[in-house]
């Protein structure tokens, strides 16, 4: 580390900072990071509706979801700001996966080749059980996009868990669209949080690209869904968050698979 950072919470797999991760991440060491799962600000705070569970509720997910920037430049380089320190913090055979909807992905992706990460995969994640589009004005939202991404250095070689993914898939290739549900209410118990993601999801993410006793970062980590992910694998995990509400929702998740 560049200096002593204090963790928020730590066991023996898992350790949690609160603060901002643009400030964190560089007090971080240089090529410590084997894998980085990010699911960052959307900006799809803007007061609009949404239907839960039959109910219509408001989209705004918290002031961390809001757009507290100008315009699409300063939302940019955020994207462009957080990408570039987990670079540095990536092994040289080093990935990164990044979630997005229509709200970043565009801008995710073009900050990604500016920053000289080479686009693996574009993953689509179809929804079984999407929210239904209430202003019934366009198609129903029902995927989100997940860029896998290689730290592009030359002669090095990522890790690629291809015949366990094959095997997953019943001996075939598995291809770039993934279905499934969204997060089941049994992975709410600890608490929610507006964006958690299902562990399936991360699950498979982790199983694809890292090895058993590896590193993994999570500069958004909310709810810690990918550290719950991590520990259940046996890896190692680091979070991020600067809203203590959800740190503590990741406290409960991670104690509870101890």
């Amino acid at each position: 580390m560049k200096k002593k950072l204090n963790p928020y919470y730590q066991d023996e797999k898992s350790t949690l900072y609160l603060g901002n991760a643009l400030e964190l991440l560089k007090d971080m060491e240089e090529e410590s990071i084997d894998v980085i799962f990010a699911d960052p600000p959307y900006f799809l705070s803007n007061d609009g509706i949404s239907c839960s569970s039959g109910a219509m509720v408001s989209v705004n997910k918290g002031n961390w979801d809001k757009m507290q920037y100008s315009g699409y430049d300063d939302k940019h380089s955020f994207n462009r700001d957080w990408i570039r320190s987990c670079k540095r913090l990536l092994r040289k055979n080093g990935t990164i996966w990044i979630s997005g909807s229509y709200h970043n992905i565009y801008s995710i992706g073009m900050a990604l080749e500016q920053e000289g990460f080479k686009i693996l995969n574009n993953i689509t994640w179809q929804k079984t059980n999407p929210a239904p589009n209430l202003a019934c004005r366009c198609f129903t939202h029902s995927t989100e996009t997940v860029l896998w991404a290689k730290k592009n250095d030359k002669g090095v070689s990522h890790y690629f868990n291809y015949q366990l993914m094959k095997e997953d898939n019943g001996g075939k290739q598995m291809k770039d669209v993934w279905t499934g549900s969204v997060t089941k209410p049994s992975e709410k118990i600890e608490g929610k949080h507006p964006t958690q993601k299902p562990l399936y999801l991360l699950e498979r993410i982790i199983r694809a690209s890292t090895k058993e006793g590896e590193l993994i970062l999570d500069p958004f980590c909310g709810s810690s869904t990918t550290g719950v992910a991590a520990k259940r694998l046996g890896r190692m995990f680091i979070g991020i968050d600067q809203e203590e509400e959800y740190l503590n929702l990741s406290v409960r998740r991670l104690k509870s698979e101890m």
